[in-house]
């Protein structure tokens, strides 16, 4: 008797997220991933630009955002190339999705993930014709990494600030040198995923953008067409990448998910 109770409430909680879940995507409809690798560029992806396009338009996203690894990170470019035979190349699963989307209507903006022996950062608003003329950026610490992408005009988020892997050697964090956090990374806490599936890294993330007072983004950190939903929801569609960066700093309306629950911009759970 007392399992039959259990499990009928359990049910009506399920239903009830489902329920809240329909709302907030009506109110809610222009869903942007924020954090996507392509095999072109990011040597731990599987697919390509165009793939992860296609499969992006089919799960209903308006918009992605490519973040290839940098020189940094894990990239497929060879570092040895010349600064702009390496942006070139580097550009490649970008402009691969940025094709595929033109035809079948999905937005999709240029960003990178910029890599610090395992710490990194996601670069958004430092377009490929930028990146060409200032080959600075190669060596540049992670302070002087954010003063040329704010001259640029662009936004710093520190990707998943406190993920624990083989490939980074310590939590260093850089308040003063971002202007964001990636509080929910779905490969985190996302159900269906298969690598770094440990929630407390976003807690631990979300509760340092409250005390640092910094704005917060989610993403998937997706690398293959198996996508996980995450991103960020907005009430309207976004022009461009320079529109994206201003509603996450002037703080617009929006919603973060990691493609099973959804948050507040705030971090803080729909209940």
């Amino acid at each position: 008797m007392h399992e039959t109770i259990k499990c009928d409430m359990l049910c009506e909680e399920r239903q009830e997220k489902e329920m809240q879940k329909i709302n907030l995507q009506d109110e809610y409809p222009y869903l942007y991933e924020t954090h996507l690798h392509t095999s072109q560029s990011s040597a731990c992806a599987r697919n390509t630009g165009a793939e992860m396009a296609r499969a992006c338009k089919d799960a209903g996203y308006t918009g992605i955002i490519v973040t290839d690894h940098n020189w940094g990170g894990n990239t497929t470019v060879n570092r040895a190339k010349a600064w702009k035979e390496w942006v070139n190349e580097f550009a490649k699963g970008y402009e691969d999705a940025k094709r595929t989307g033109d035809k079948i209507g999905l937005d999709v903006f240029f960003g990178y993930e910029a890599g610090y022996q395992g710490t990194e950062f996601l670069i958004y608003g430092v377009e490929k014709d930028f990146m060409l003329t200032c080959p600075e950026l190669r060596q540049a610490s992670v302070e002087e990494q954010y003063c040329l992408v704010k001259q640029a005009g662009g936004m710093v988020i520190h990707a998943h600030p406190f993920r624990e892997e083989y490939y980074i050697p310590e939590i260093r964090l850089y308040p003063n040198w971002v202007d964001g956090v990636e509080g929910i990374n779905a490969t985190h806490s996302n159900r269906r995923s298969t690598a770094h599936n440990e929630p407390v890294f976003d807690e631990r993330a979300i509760a340092y953008a409250r005390e640092n007072h910094l704005p917060m983004i989610a993403g998937s950190d997706i690398h293959m067409t198996a996508l996980l939903g995450g991103g960020i929801a907005f009430k309207r569609k976004l022009a461009d990448i320079r529109d994206f960066i201003n509603a996450i700093m002037e703080k617009e309306d929006y919603i973060l998910t990691n493609g099973d629950t959804w948050y507040k911009k705030n971090g803080e759970l729909y209940l």
